[in-house]
């Protein structure tokens, strides 16, 4: 008979005090796999943020078809350089001196680091420590990939408020003024579409969009390709581009080099609705029922681990385990202690065991020092988060 996912993970976990997280290696093997195949042969860069677990991101990145990490922190970038991480690009500017000083000052970091800019003051700071030490460090212009729409008088904005780097003369123009900078070089440059890898297929006006900002793209990356290389009088080394809900249509831009991924390895909640991949849940955290405060209700032992983002409903964590349980609207997810609304049928006991998912890949990991990885119904091994390693980078 075939366990279901709660009584395998049940199994597994026995014995052992909640709160707790794990990661189900056969889902996380899944959708490596699946992201290959997407891919299409582009190369994959992981996403550490939708990660923070650096026994996961090796397991990774040992896979055909990885290579690389996407950082989010000029510090975390030295540690995983420093563990053996030879590629690192940072996805977001850093104005933390300290650390761009002490990235300077590494000739193997400085090597396997690539910053992230879209202003000349970002490079600014980049040049003079890469001056105060005689080395050159490496950049990648951020370029807004938002979709920009116009109609008479009416304009729309469609995607995030990224970077101020919009067109292909905007491009080229901030690597002019990084071609005349010592202490600096530009390597690449990258676009995260959001409106296309971070939203869900929920709606004809959503995929509409997606269909516009892939269009758009397509002509947009060549175009500010040319202008950087023209403005830097060198080809690029890399072309970055895509998150894990847009790998396939990045990838097959012949402009791309690379694409990143980083939640569809665990797929968290927000990636229920899309339809460019068949999700397969890989991350839950397990709480324990501490009180029944009366029938229809249950009461699990922590829990307010809410996504960043929009304050709304889709950032709260979901019960999955036992079915037929909800958060309740009154009091959601709390920091010590969760009640759960149980529908007709559903039963929970003191010291039962509910699991949930969480609305967004890594940020949960900040949440625990350790992460049970679990093939079937085995823990395979247990390994330390960034957090059990002593490291929290933002």
């Amino acid at each position: 008979m075939t366990r279901t996912l709660g009584e395998r993970l049940d199994e597994a976990t026995q014995g052992l005090a909640a709160p707790l997280a794990v990661v189900d290696l056969d889902a996380l093997d899944a959708n490596a796999a699946d992201l290959v195949d997407r891919a299409g042969g582009t190369p994959i860069r992981v996403a550490s943020k939708s990660v923070r677990v650096r026994h996961v991101l090796d397991r990774v990145l040992a896979l055909p078809g990885f290579a690389g990490v996407m950082g989010y922190s000029v510090r975390e970038a030295l540690w995983l350089v420093a563990q053996g991480v030879d590629d690192v690009l940072l996805g977001y500017p850093s104005v933390d001196t300290g650390a761009l000083d002490a990235l300077a000052a590494d000739p193997v970091a400085a090597r396997a680091v690539t910053l992230m800019v879209d202003d000349a003051a970002q490079v600014e700071l980049a040049a003079r420590a890469a001056e105060a030490h005689g080395t050159t460090l490496r950049l990648c212009i951020d370029v807004d990939a938002s979709l920009k729409l116009r109609v008479g008088p009416l304009a729309a904005h469609l995607g995030v408020r990224r970077s101020p780097v919009h067109s292909a003369a905007d491009a080229g123009g901030l690597a002019a003024v990084i071609a005349r900078r010592a202490g600096v070089d530009v390597v690449g440059v990258m676009f995260y579409e959001a409106q296309v890898a971070g939203l869900p297929d929920s709606s004809a006006a959503v995929r509409a969009v997606k269909r516009l900002s892939i269009r758009d793209l397509a002509v947009r990356r060549a175009a500010v390709v040319d202008a950087v290389q023209s403005a830097v009088g060198h080809e690029l080394s890399l072309v970055n581009s895509g998150g894990s809900g847009s790998v396939a249509s990045s990838a097959s831009d012949p402009v791309v080099t690379e694409v990143t991924a980083g939640s569809g390895l665990f797929v968290p909640t927000l990636f229920d609705a899309y339809r460019s991949f068949t999700p397969r849940p890989a991350a839950f955290f397990g709480l324990d029922v501490v009180r029944v405060p009366g029938p229809g209700f249950a009461t699990v032992f922590g829990g307010g681990y809410i996504a960043s983002g929009p304050a709304t409903k889709s950032r709260q964590p979901r019960p999955v385990w036992p079915a037929g349980l909800a958060l309740t609207s009154r009091e959601g997810a709390g920091e010590v202690q969760t009640p759960l609304r149980l529908s007709s049928g559903a039963d929970l006991r003191v010291g039962d065991r509910v699991w949930f998912r969480h609305a967004k890949a890594g940020e949960v990991m900040e949440r625990f020092d350790e992460v049970h990885l679990v093939r079937g119904a085995t823990i395979e091994s247990t390994v330390p988060t960034y957090r059990g390693e002593h490291h929290t980078f933002g």
